[in-house]
């Protein structure tokens, strides 16, 4: 009897399984706090370091998240590129790259510029980076708003994709 009142209780929470097996589907094979990843180029050097407060990997779906990501992109000879966001979630060996939430990009070395953005699709194996949700860039000299963007971070290129407008103040004459 005790076994047959078991399975009928076992029977009518359906939501208590659901919630387990969702559970076993969270759980992470290894996790990180205050981290910092150096990923190198062929000849030896960094060519990304990101930090983050936090970094779960899903062995499941091979997914990871990052919490407080925050990547810099190097090339010796030139301006670092810096990301930030919220949250960053990517799939196997984080070739393509989903940051949510107050992202970020700028260069360390020219920080009065500067493109903010909720979400934005980062390409690590191109240096690329998309969005088709608003954009703002900021810089000293005035506000341009756009819906949209792909960023060259190797060339150095911006392009705004639709409904760009902007103010401009010009520097001041020497």
């Amino acid at each position: 009897a005790i076994l047959t009142v078991w399975l009928i209780s076992d029977g009518d929470s359906p939501s208590e399984q659901k919630k387990v097996n969702n559970e076993v589907r969270k759980t992470s094979d290894y996790a990180m706090s205050n981290f910092t990843l150096t990923i190198m180029d062929i000849q030896g050097h960094p060519s990304r370091v990101i930090t983050g407060t936090e970094m779960a990997h899903y062995p499941k779906d091979d997914s990871t998240e990052i919490f407080n990501p925050v990547a810099q992109f190097i090339e010796l000879g030139k301006d670092t590129w810096q990301v930030s966001a919220n949250k960053g979630n990517t799939v196997g060996k984080g070739d393509d790259i989903l940051l949510t939430g107050n992202v970020i990009i700028t260069q360390p070395a020219n920080p009065e510029i500067e493109l903010q953005t909720e979400a934005l699709n980062l390409d690590t194996l191109h240096n690329t980076a998309y969005t088709d949700l608003a954009v703002t860039m900021k810089s000293p000299y005035g506000i341009t708003d756009s819906v949209g963007l792909h960023a060259s971070l190797k060339q150095k290129t911006i392009n705004l994709h639709s409904r760009v407008k902007g103010h401009y103040d010009a520097p001041p004459t020497k």
